[in-house]
């Protein structure tokens, strides 16, 4: 398959790297050094699922010069998107699938605004991975999980594309499992990053800390109860007992983690805070659902990072 992959990050270098390394023909779209040192040396990924290299790797800083591929992993993050869709008509064909991969529940709509919902499919990573350095993907857990379907995919049904699709990603050796409802997926994944963002970034906690301390782990509860009720009144069916089941998905994650937000917003980069706790707050107001904690959060943040909604 052709595959352009749009964002040679965590996400897009983990993925990306895998779906090269097992023979697709994939070019990577970055920018300065990382662009350079993967051009000279490749892409080296370092990962708790096994260790891989992609030499030669193909990649270029002209997303429009790669024409019409099947498929578009965009792992861009959210307040990278607006540029970047600009480039995406250049790269469809009559049957070409945009995956989505970015936190939260807007940028399937943002997407499909430029190409058309039949080319969108929205789509969840679930890893933990960074660069770690000029042409270094490090990936420290989490399931390494790439889901997606059709836009309106019906329950068990899946398209000849999303189909091929999956089987790429699942021979590559990454994970592609087949959602019941990928929108619940969608808020699913939600409900746990933006409280745990949020919270780590305010509390400046990694997941074990937040975890661990009872009065933080029960604002982390809190927390994503805002978002399943938020879910709920916006008419997203999500499985029952959500909060039980994601605190457990929290006890089971790597203790030193943290979120890319908390991360950009210490280091003072540009940040998805607009995108995570601003689009609860933002969704929340516009359902007529009060969602006080992730208010409180924004402010905070937004007070103690001026200008993070601006990324």
């Amino acid at each position: 398959m052709r595959i352009a992959v749009l964002g040679a990050g965590g996400i897009g270098g983990y993925f990306g790297g895998r779906l090269a390394a097992s023979g697709h023909e994939v070019t990577f779209v970055a920018r300065g050094a990382h662009l350079e040192a993967i051009r000279e040396h490749g892409l080296v990924v370092t990962s708790a699922a096994g260790d891989f290299k992609v030499e030669p790797a193909r990649v270029t800083d002209d997303a429009g010069a790669i024409g019409a591929v099947d498929a578009v992993l965009l792992a861009v993050k959210t307040w990278q998107l607006r540029p970047v869709l600009e480039t995406l008509p250049a790269l469809l064909g009559p049957d070409t699938a945009v995956i989505t991969t970015q936190n939260g529940v807007e940028a399937p709509g943002q997407v499909a605004d430029v190409v058309g919902r039949d080319a969108v499919l929205p789509g969840i990573a679930k890893i933990f991975a960074f660069i770690d350095g000029p042409g270094r993907i490090t990936h420290a857990g989490g399931p390494a999980s790439l889901v997606f379907d059709e836009w309106a995919a019906a329950p068990g049904a899946s398209s000849d594309r999303v189909t091929r699709l999956r089987q790429a990603v699942t021979t590559s050796g990454a994970v592609s499992p087949a959602p019941d409802d990928i929108w619940a997926e969608l808020w699913s994944k939600m409900l746990f990053v933006v409280p745990f963002g949020g919270l780590g970034a305010a509390l400046d906690s990694t997941i074990g800390e937040l975890r661990s301390t009872p009065s933080r782990r029960a604002l982390l509860e809190d927390a994503m109860r805002e978002v399943e009720t938020l879910a709920r009144a916006r008419g997203i069916r999500l499985p029952d007992r959500v909060v039980a089941g994601t605190m457990a998905f929290v006890d089971d994650q790597p203790a030193g983690a943290t979120t890319s937000l908390q991360r950009d917003l210490l280091e003072g980069k540009p940040s998805e805070l607009d995108a995570w706790t601003g689009a609860v707050v933002r969704l929340a107001s516009e359902s007529g659902v009060d969602a006080p904690l992730h208010r409180l959060l924004l402010e905070v943040l937004t007070s103690r990072h001026p200008g993070a909604l601006l990324g």
